[in-house]
């Protein structure tokens, strides 16, 4: 069982038999009152959010998960496909439940792969991916002044802004978790 301060950003815990990562987290302490943590749950397997309050000497159950390196093999409209490192074995994810990771999925790219009960429920990507610029506008003479950026498309459909520099055929290095370009590869 965790206490209310070791619930932190990034732990799984269980509630109601359901596994939520804790997404975000705000200590309140009130003069002659108890500590009050008020959080931000993501359920893992459904994506539904939820806003949980602990008062001071309440306790959250922690997740029993594994984490598990599988190699990613391609989607569809509604799931992405995966195989695992070890056993071989292959099994299917909700594009919905994987939320803006999906749009960095690019064949071949090992990822954790987060297990509850046995079963896959979410995924880490690398945290920087290098991808190639399909298609980029041509940088405008005399828009340059300050920090000027432009949208491109990479090799997995998604659009990204990048600085003006950046031509078709580039290899840029993206940050997955936010989606921001990093630099030249």
């Amino acid at each position: 069982m965790l206490s209310i301060s070791e619930i932190k950003p990034g732990r799984v815990i269980k509630i109601n038999s359901q596994p939520y990562v804790v997404t975000k987290t705000d200590h309140h302490k009130m003069g002659r009152g108890g500590a009050v943590l008020k959080t931000k749950l993501r359920n893992l397997i459904d994506g539904r959010v939820l806003d949980q309050t602990f008062q001071g000497v309440q306790q959250a159950e922690e997740a029993e998960t594994e984490t598990k390196k599988a190699n990613y093999l391609y989607k569809d409209a509604e799931q992405a496909f995966f195989m695992d490192n070890e056993s071989f074995e292959q099994f299917s994810l909700d594009l919905d439940v994987l939320e803006s990771q999906a749009k960095f999925l690019k064949d071949g790219t090992d990822v954790s792969v987060l297990y509850f009960e046995g079963k896959p429920v979410t995924i880490d990507l690398p945290i920087k991916m290098d991808f190639r610029v399909v298609s980029a506008p041509p940088g405008v003479k005399g828009n340059s002044a300050g920090n000027v950026n432009k949208q491109v498309e990479i090799e997995t459909g998604a659009t990204v802004s990048v600085p003006m520099f950046i031509n078709e055929g580039d290899v840029i290095r993206i940050n997955t978790e936010s989606g921001d370009y990093v630099e030249r590869a």
